[in-house]
């Protein structure tokens, strides 16, 4: 008896002090973030914004999910009018001013700017083994990208990057990375502003899992951790590789928040892919589910080297416009649970007299910074667990980039009429699909893999 006694407290114990532990550590966090949130409203000179709509639908502030209600704008920024009012009638202008106009508004205003004089990342194979996947042989790679922490040595910041290549690849294979969802001890999966559903974790269907369909198609897949970049919280800016370069230090309003920087993370590791000789690092495609689907669509973005995006249910800050007042709003995003992925800049559009019409741009303008390279936008069912996101206004986002993609020679969606829950867009350069499941992306795996065919190819893999 005694000895069952002492094997409960045995492994009791260690839970109760790893809860408190967590309790401790998320109580310092938000402590912290606050710390820095005022900071930040008091360079902007900012006493208070609006408070965001609630996820729960039952809530007195609940988000709207009316769609007759959503659309109160009147028009949008056109991508392809220039700044001096003038329209942009060729692939020239729009490269040489018009892009670079983009650009420079979501850098100061929306996403903030990467300082000049972030340090370089050297990259080491921390091993290689022989793996299978499904049942596919891999050569598995784990590697770390160490940055120079040289003129600040007390912040380190080391990459956290997998490689899986088929062990029976001929040459090099494209590779399909994804922004891992690997959550820190201490960190809620989702900000407590959004709905706390049995969908609200990404979730898988059953079947092949995303990797083994990727290898299936002879490609490669990579997983990069965003935390081993920087911390998804505010608490975090003073650490990571935004706190690296600012010397422990606040940022300024105009400065990268953790999308930019996790998107910044994504481009050294194509660095790296560029030296692997097993990986066509001309074909390489980003992926990222509701967070890290806006981060997968800031790196498309920002990164012409990115060949193809999927992008999961990113909702507003991602590919949602802005202007639809449906789910997730401006005022959710600036505040103090999600201010740090954008430019201290972005929370001015939270407080009077300001809203999101005044902001200079719109997600539409994100996707048409991509092109002409692929974008696939993929989003749940708004029945189904993800109406937060705005399934539609991701849908719009990718309608009215179009013109630019047709302007550049390519194909955009062709409506702008939303097409039914499960039917697929995929004629064009511009892809999208409503599946009728939750916050997920893995519905929508294998009509993104079909439609990356086109871009990346089927390749041939030896089999064993």
């Amino acid at each position: 008896m005694k000895r069952s006694v002492l094997l409960l407290y045995s492994i009791l114990i260690p839970c109760v002090i790893s809860a408190q532990f967590a309790r401790q550590n998320q109580d310092s966090i938000r402590k912290l973030t606050q710390q820095d949130y005022k900071n930040m409203l008091d360079q902007l000179k900012i006493t208070s914004v609006r408070p965001g709509p609630s996820g729960t639908p039952t809530a007195p502030n609940a988000a709207n999910t009316d769609e007759s209600k959503a659309t109160q704008y009147t028009s949008l920024p056109d991508p392809l009018i220039l700044n001096n009012g003038k329209r942009v009638t060729s692939a020239r202008v729009w490269w040489k001013k018009r892009h670079p106009e983009i650009v420079e508004l979501f850098d100061r205003e929306v996403y903030g700017r990467v300082p000049a004089n972030v340090p370089g990342v050297t990259w080491e194979v921390l091993s290689v083994t022989s793996d299978t996947v499904g049942k596919i042989p891999v050569i598995m790679k784990k590697l770390s990208g160490h940055v120079d922490n040289s003129a600040y040595p007390s912040i380190k910041v080391n990459i956290d990057l997998t490689l899986a290549t088929p062990a029976g690849a001929i040459g090099p294979v494209p590779v399909i990375m994804e922004f891992g969802f690997v959550f820190p001890a201490g960190m809620r999966a989702m900000p407590a502003n959004r709905p706390q559903t049995a969908n609200t974790r990404p979730q898988g269907p059953a079947g092949p899992t995303w990797q083994q369909q990727v290898l299936e198609a002879g490609w490669a897949y990579a997983i990069l951790v965003p935390g081993s970049i920087q911390a998804d919280n505010g608490a975090g800016l003073r650490s990571g590789i935004i706190g690296l370069v600012n010397k422990g230090g606040s940022r300024m309003p105009d400065e990268w928040g953790s999308l930019r920087a996790w998107a910044w993370g994504a481009s050294r590791a194509l660095d790296y892919f560029e030296t692997d000789k097993a990986v066509d690092a001309s074909k390489v495609g980003i992926e990222g589910m509701s967070r890290y689907g806006k981060a997968a669509i800031v790196t498309m973005a920002y990164d012409d080297r990115f060949a193809i995006g999927f992008i999961g249910s990113s909702g507003a800050g991602g590919v949602k416009l802005y202007r639809r007042i449906f789910g997730e709003q401006v005022e959710n995003l600036a505040g103090s649970g999600e201010y740090h992925w954008f430019a201290g800049n972005f929370i001015k559009y939270a407080a009077d007299p300001r809203t999101q019409k005044d902001i200079p741009v719109d997600a539409h303008e994100l996707v048409a910074i991509c092109a002409p390279r692929p974008v696939f936008i993929s989003s749940g069912s708004p029945t189904n667990g993800d109406a937060w996101v705005d399934g539609k206004g991701m849908f719009l986002a990718g309608a009215y980039a179009s013109p630019v993609y047709e302007l550049l020679g390519k194909k955009g969606m062709g409506t702008t009429e939303m097409p039914p829950v499960e039917k697929a867009l995929v004629y064009g350069d511009v892809a999208y699909r409503m599946h009728s499941g939750g916050h997920t992306s893995g519905p929508n795996w294998p009509i993104f893999i079909e439609f990356a065919k086109r871009y990346l190819g089927k390749h041939d893999v030896v089999k064993k």
